[in-house]
């Protein structure tokens, strides 16, 4: 049980960064369709359970170390090759996503320029891939209690003090801009996207347990935990849409409106999602060129950090607009090539148990 909240947290602290923690993400893909964008969420826990269940599981049985094997596993040799260097990408997109949501952060907060702010997170992330995975793991599990405590308080906070009439707050909801044309699609479009973006490092954790039904479970447990939070913000933005109208950080505005001790810890909390989820996504993308554990993949993830950095000058809005939905309607094919192999391991279960009744009797 300790082993699977420890893979639940990871997975929770790893796709938080790359599609929650600001809000912009869930307001684009869920508030931006009003009430309709709940029931999206609805959608989006479940699946993000059982997709994160059974990447953790593949992950175990192929003790991976990078995303090639399991792309390979599920995809087959030749639509392999296509979704390995799409899923290669996008790694590097997100993360450059990460960088330019930290350096709107700290022009939000602080009025410190968005090219400092993106910069100090680079070098934590460099200082932090120079340790070994597994303390990776740790440090990305670590701050997602302090998350979830906030965006508890946050949403109560946004129920209670809101006295917007509903119809108004229903209107104010869909003028936000949105990134999907209409909610279910939203809906898959979330998770595909972050599954798209997440799959290597889920991958990479999933493999460091043997125990398959211990990453199986871990990986379950992570997505509840996403779609509670999922729900959590939604609901928030949706009682306060009138306010987050044009705001990078809807959460984080939120968050400073309950109070201005309760918005510093936000941010912090804000800047370890996004770390993490940078961290996760720069150690997937070096681990797939160079060995991990090698003084060649310390230099080669140095480089590739500041590369990220450079390109994270475009802007968070921006990014998130483009870089995002692409990378969702890739994760449709990995979401579907998953249930192949899930439909194809379930039958093959099957033909062995009776089999074995069989000749028993």
């Amino acid at each position: 049980m300790k082993m699977s909240l420890k893979i639940a947290g990871a997975y929770i602290g790893l796709l938080v960064g790359a599609g929650f923690a600001s809000g912009q993400e869930v307001m684009q893909f869920f508030t931006s369709f009003g009430w309709k964008g709940l029931i999206g969420s609805g959608i989006a826990t479940l699946l993000f359970a059982f997709l994160g269940m059974q990447i953790m599981q593949i992950g175990s049985d192929l003790q991976t170390v990078s995303h090639k094997d399991v792309i390979y596993h599920i995809c087959g040799k030749y639509v392999g090759i296509g979704i390995d260097i799409l899923v290669t990408f996008f790694l590097f997109g997100v993360a450059t996503v990460m960088l330019a949501g930290s350096g709107s952060i700290f022009q939000q907060q602080f009025g410190i320029s968005p090219i400092v702010g993106a910069f100090i997170l680079t070098v934590l992330v460099i200082l932090t891939l120079l340790m070994n995975v597994k303390k990776v793991i740790s440090i990305i599990s670590m701050v997602t209690p302090l998350l979830l405590v906030l965006i508890f308080a946050i949403t109560l906070y946004a129920v209670i003090a809101n006295d917007t009439d509903m119809s108004k707050l229903g209107a104010a909801a869909t003028d936000q801009p949105s990134a999907a044309p209409n909610w279910l699609l939203g809906g898959f479009l979330y998770v595909s996207y972050n599954i798209a973006a997440g799959i290597s490092m889920l991958a990479i954790i999933g493999g460091t347990v043997k125990d398959r039904k211990v990453a199986g479970f871990g990986g379950m447990l992570g997505g509840l935990g996403l779609g509670l939070l999922l729900f959590l913000i939604n609901g928030a933005l949706f009682m306060n849409a009138d306010k987050i109208q044009g705001s990078a950080m809807p959460t984080l505005l939120l968050a400073t409106d309950l109070s201005p001790v309760i918005g510093i810890l936000m941010t912090v909390a804000l800047l370890g999602m996004i770390y993490n989820t940078a961290v996760g996504m720069l150690y997937a993308f070096t681990a797939r060129f160079v060995q991990p554990e090698t003084p060649k993949f310390k230099i080669s993830m140095v480089i590739i950090c500041l590369l990220s950095f450079g390109v994270s000058f475009i802007g968070f809005i921006q990014l998130v607009g483009s870089v995002y939905p692409i990378t969702g309607y890739l994760g449709f094919v990995l979401i579907l090539a998953i249930l192949f192999v899930w439909i194809k391991n379930s039958r093959q279960n099957r033909s062995v148990g009776i089999e074995e009744r069989g000749e028993a009797l």
